[in-house]
């Protein structure tokens, strides 16, 4: 095996953004030197993808990177826990497994016959981590046992997602522990690790997220029985990808994120699961179409719903990412669809699908994106098939409450006489419906109970309907650069925002008049007609209205979080609540 010095370890140049954020924490010269290290990126299938800094892969949002786990026991069968130093980067002065860290991204370490990479890793780093001499280990005293993929976030800054290679040795050596890396090292049994498992108040530190999983998720007391006999190790063993979602919950100091940088830690998985889907087609053209929105870009935020509010309630897995994967298809779905209906030629800043490519083939590609979604919906990871026929189901009950939103959105612009209690009616189909499923399902999934489960659908209900309002006042308030399609455009349709039948219930007036003389004339009503118009509807007070309507709303969301349980991941919730209110407050 290579043995590495202190120069000649593979790294990457760091960016003076990056020197500096370890400079404001204090890092030493030795933290900072391994924060340089290439580490290896990989999918979420442990599939090599190149080099990365280990500041890249742990800051913001992070990115999946190869770990390895080591469980070193001695010959009485105790397994050897450390406490990472207090200066460390990450999780600092947490209780770990014998010696947690990376492979590098080097020939050695990154030979994936028989694991010979993160045993050779793990040999360096147990000599780096705790002074024991390579001398005291051969390649076959390591046993890999399985993997498992988590993420867990320690603060805003930093994250661990980690494909973890978990490997077992069986070994008498000295110790001789690097203060850099280690603050205290101890021996446990079975039992002792168990009562640590389960204390409530940690005298004593608190335990690693991370090996909080292992020893509590995937080893057990067969694996202990085992150690020291090879045979029965590898029958122990297997090829999976244990899924532990996000255990950030697991480490009672963590703060979470916001919400830009939770939506990026899965907004690429749920995009790549998305684009495998649509991709599939074997008509190149249809495909086309059906990606054309997706590449045009967006927040996701239906999209990482599921998950965002999984992780927050409950455990969180994989099948969350492609549960919000089919409701995102489903929801472009609708848009191509709309677009057609309501006659705008710009989505997101870019043509529409039908005037891309053409009417029929805009139709015939949202109705593929509704049939394609389902196939993700019924392949989703995580789920037993007794779960599948509820999930569906209820998918199937949103598509159609979309639906018959958006047949009376159709119908009201040939209405005046359309109500408050219509149009909420209308908007909670349309629009409100898509956020409660994603939030419903995402707490039934995580495995929630029914209270929480519900409170989860009021939130999102509230917040669909406050988003909705607040994107019809968006579209009377914005330019349109911001807007991406011409400001006032719901006027020039004939949209029955409730800001217009707010308008339409005042006494007869000039504003009244102006307002009329543009609202659903199209390409007759002028810009000026149409300014007139968004004018009118402020001098009406039909803004400030549906903004009060549009404040209520979000106070009654606010209302639903507080309901539950608060960890970490509900900050993220909050600002989603805040969203649409923030770009026009």
């Amino acid at each position: 095996m290579t043995g590495y010095e202190i120069d000649d370890v593979p790294s990457l140049e760091l960016s003076e953004t990056e020197h500096e954020l370890l400079e404001s924490i204090g890092a030493d010269d030795a933290q900072s030197l391994l924060m340089a290290e290439a580490i290896i990126s990989v999918s979420e299938t442990d599939e090599v993808l190149g080099p990365l800094s280990k500041i890249a892969a742990h800051q913001g949002a992070g990115s999946y990177h190869r770990a390895f786990s080591v469980l070193l026991f001695d010959s009485k069968k105790r397994l050897l826990l450390q406490r990472r130093a207090d200066h460390k980067v990450t999780f600092p002065g947490v209780w770990a497994n014998s010696c947690c860290s990376h492979p590098l991204h080097s020939e050695d370490e990154l030979d994936e016959v028989n694991a010979l990479g993160v045993k050779k890793a793990a040999i360096r780093k147990l000599e780096q981590e705790l002074g024991i001499s390579p001398s005291h280990f051969s390649i076959e005293d390591f046993h890999f046992m399985t993997k498992m993929r988590y993420s867990a976030r320690m603060n805003e800054t930093w994250i661990e997602r980690e494909i973890d290679h978990i490997l077992i040795a069986q070994v008498d050596v000295e110790l001789n522990p690097n203060p850099n890396e280690v603050s205290e090292i101890a021996w446990v049994t079975y039992d002792e690790l168990e009562e640590l498992l389960l204390e409530e108040e940690p005298t004593n530190g608190t335990i690693a997220p991370w090996f909080r999983c292992i020893a509590a998720r995937i080893m057990d007391e067969e694996w202990w029985n085992a150690v020291g006999d090879s045979s029965a190790l590898a029958e122990l063993a297997d090829d999976e990808i244990h899924d532990m979602g996000d255990v950030t919950h697991m480490l009672p100091e963590a703060e979470g994120a916001g919400l830009d940088i939770s939506v990026l830690e899965v907004k690429p998985l749920v995009e790549q699961r998305i684009m495998n889907s649509l991709m599939s087609s074997r008509h190149e053209r249809l495909a086309a179409a059906m990606t054309h929105l997706i590449h045009g870009g967006g927040k996701r935020l239906r999209a990482t719903l599921p998950w965002l509010v999984g992780k927050a309630v409950g455990d969180s897995h994989s099948g969350m990412l492609d549960v919000g994967a089919a409701i995102e298809t489903v929801h472009n779905f609708t848009l191509v669809h709309d677009d057609i209906m309501d006659d705008d030629d710009i989505r997101r800043g870019r043509n529409a699908v039908h005037i891309e490519f053409d009417l029929p083939t805009a139709i015939n590609a949202g109705d593929a994106m509704l049939a394609i979604a389902f196939e993700r919906l019924v392949q989703a990871e995580g789920l037993e098939a007794t779960d599948v026929a509820a999930l569906v189901n209820r998918i199937a009950w949103m598509v159609r409450r979309v639906s018959e939103g958006q047949q009376m959105d159709i119908e009201f612009e040939d209405e005046l006489a359309v109500s408050e209690e219509d149009y909420i009616e209308m908007i909670e189909g349309k629009t409100a419906v898509m956020f409660l499923t994603c939030a419903e399902i995402g707490a039934r999934m995580a495995g929630a109970d029914q209270e929480t489960i519900d409170c989860m659908a009021d939130w999102g209900l509230a917040v669909g309907l406050c988003f909705q309002l607040m994107d019809d006042l968006i579209d009377v308030l914005s330019d349109s650069a911001v807007l991406g399609k011409p400001a006032g455009s719901d006027i020039a349709q004939g949209k029955r925002t409730l800001m217009v039948i707010h308008a339409l219930a005042q006494p007869d007036s000039d504003d009244k008049t102006i307002l009329l003389a543009a609202l659903g004339k199209g390409e007759e009503a002028s810009a000026e007609a149409i300014e007139a118009a968004l004018a009118a509807l402020g001098n009406l007070g039909s803004i400030e209205y549906a903004r009060q309507r549009a404040v209520e709303y979000h106070a009654k969301a606010h209302a639903c979080l507080d309901r539950v349980p608060q960890g970490p991941s509900m900050r993220a919730l909050r600002e989603l609540t805040d969203f649409q209110l923030n770009r026009i407050s």
